[in-house]
């Protein structure tokens, strides 16, 4: 089960995310995840359109199955899907 402490070990894809740059006021997108790469997430928007989002210097807001909503810092983010699941993060 995906809770907010243990989000960063498990699979994006499917899930339903905000993601907001930090360096750019135009990126505002809502969307499902549909591919993850070490750099880049591949979101589909509301209105079916494919964009791929750099991961460093944006802040991803995902909704979790049960509803809530965690704020991900992109640049942690910017690692091999596989190494992320296995990595240990320190706790905060």
């Amino acid at each position: 089960m995906i809770t907010s402490k243990n989000l960063v070990h498990h699979e994006f894809i499917g899930l339903n995310v905000h993601a907001i740059s930090k360096n750019n006021e135009s990126l505002d997108l809502k969307g499902t995840i549909i591919d993850e790469t070490k750099n880049t997430i591949k979101i589909e928007g509301i209105d079916n359109t494919e964009k791929i989002i750099p991961k460093n210097g944006t802040i991803f807001i995902f909704e979790i199955p049960d509803g809530e909503k965690i704020e991900v810092d992109g640049n942690i983010l910017s690692i091999r899907p596989e190494d992320r699941i296995k990595k240990r993060f320190k706790k905060i």
